[in-house]
């Protein structure tokens, strides 16, 4: 992507003015975004971006930039004007570069830009069929087919020199049902790190009954009533409240400011005895997984929990410096544009030794939280908000009637310690997770996990 020779220069010219670490960091980007709605494709979008980041360590500053001028003598201009910025003498030398041998984590069988169009809108044409046959109620079906491939070098001043290619492929499907006097959404995504191959083998009539059910079950629904309840979250997405509320804040982003409620606790009790939470990029070909960081660290798996017990923290190369910890292959951008920092990969609470049937038939009356939507959370504190897609009403030890207009408020350094029974169906959730370093992908999970006490926000009064 970019010669040895240039990488070694602007390297050097970075470090001119005193700094002690530099970097390249060279990506090349393909991407494609297919809508179809009503059968019929309504946008077409593909693009391709390419660009060059370069960053400038000294002590605990950290300078970055980019451009898109991919010439020997653009790129040192670059560097240099970025090194204006520290102060120092030109003292230290580049390391020589030693190519690393990347062996992907994740095998590709059918990458997106040799798989014609038309082979893309047929599975497009398949969900809308299956979401729009479900039930006569189903007015709207829309499909989204996404996929990219990026190619990626990332070189230092510490010898670092490692190349690596990501591919990715999700599918999102929204179903609208209407009885005519109301109407309510429903919808379901699902990606991985994988090609074409990906949407080959995905079973679609599963995902699309599963929106267009989740639209047709809440027009029936009641308004869910607000209180303090048991919350049963269901497996899959249901871990976003985890990664929002206590993910973030185990990011050396956070950490490393102490603008997080775990900062400086490693050793202490933070959550309930049956929490072991863990960060693995290395899942084979999972949505979120990596094979190396945007630093170049390999992937690798971070228990972050373990059995109620902070562990340790996701870290970055620039905050390690101030955290005086090792880097844990958890430097992550979106793009040449954004500099690195800690993030996420597939986040999740491990399995537990609950069965389904178990969890719901201790629960007295409480919440289950099928399928859950955005919400907000301040990273500070991990208070939350979050809204339930799909939810119903416990009682007696079985799932009642289906509730709509449910929302999840509390704090979840206190929620992770009110984790009471954890199941064994451990599964996992794609979404784009947005930060200091821009949106990227990222898995979700846990098995069906209760908590004992939540604060409910609904349309009924208090019960």
């Amino acid at each position: 992507m970019l010669a040895k020779s240039v990488i070694d220069d602007v390297l050097e010219a970075a470090l001119s003015t005193g700094g002690d670490f530099s970097e390249v960091f060279v990506e090349n980007r393909y991407s494609n975004q297919l809508i179809l709605q009503g059968g019929q494709v309504e946008k077409s979008l593909s693009g391709r971006e390419f660009g060059i980041g370069i960053r400038i360590f000294k002590d605990f500053q950290s300078v970055y930039t980019y451009t898109t001028d991919d010439s020997r003598e653009g790129l040192i201009k670059a560097a240099k004007k970025a090194a204006q910025a520290i102060k120092g003498e030109h003292i230290l030398q580049p390391t020589s570069l030693e190519r690393q041998a990347i062996e992907s984590l994740h095998p590709i069988l059918l990458h997106p830009r040799e798989v014609e169009k038309k082979r893309k809108v047929d599975v497009m044409k398949k969900a809308y069929e299956s979401a729009k046959n479900y039930h006569s109620s189903i007015e709207q079906a829309t499909i989204k087919l996404f996929d990219e491939e990026q190619m990626v070098l990332i070189a230092n001043s510490e010898g670092t020199f490692a190349e690596d290619q990501r591919t990715r492929s999700l599918l999102s499907i929204k179903s609208i049902a209407s009885d005519g006097i109301q109407m309510q959404t429903g919808g379901h995504s699902t990606g991985a790190f994988k090609g074409f191959e990906f949407f080959e083998n995905l079973n679609l009539e599963h995902y699309a009954f599963e929106a267009s059910r989740m639209a047709v079950t809440m027009l029936g629904a009641e308004n869910c009533p607000s209180g303090k309840y048991p919350v049963i979250l269901d497996n899959e997405f249901g871990g976003v409240i985890f990664h929002e509320a206590c993910g973030h804040g185990l990011e050396a982003t956070s950490v490393a400011k102490n603008n997080s409620v775990f900062a400086n606790r490693i050793g202490e009790k933070v959550a309930s005895d049956l929490v072991t939470y863990i960060d693995d990029g290395t899942l084979k070909n999972e949505w979120g997984s990596i094979t190396i960081d945007d630093e170049g660290e390999r992937a690798r798996k971070n228990v972050l929990i373990e059995n109620g017990i902070l562990t340790g923290y996701l870290i970055d190369k620039f905050n390690s410096r101030r955290m005086g910890m090792a880097s844990t292959g958890s430097g992550r951008r979106q793009s040449y544009r954004f500099a690195p920092t800690s993030r996420m990969t597939n986040t999740y609470i491990a399995s537990g030794k609950s069965t389904n049937e178990e969890i719901i038939s201790n629960t007295e009356r409480g919440i289950f939280a099928k399928y859950m939507g955005g919400g907000q959370v301040n990273p500070a504190t991990g208070d939350y908000n979050f809204s339930v897609m799909e939810a119903y009403l416990v009682e007696n030890g079985k799932i009642s009637k289906p509730l709509r207009g449910a929302t999840l408020i509390g704090n979840g350094p206190e929620t992770i310690q009110l984790v009471d029974m954890v199941g064994k169906n451990l599964g996992h959730g794609p979404g784009m997770c947005g930060s200091e370093s821009g949106s990227i992908p990222v898995n979700v999970g846990q098995p069906m996990v209760r908590v004992s006490e939540m604060t409910v926000g609904g349309r009924m009064g208090e019960e």
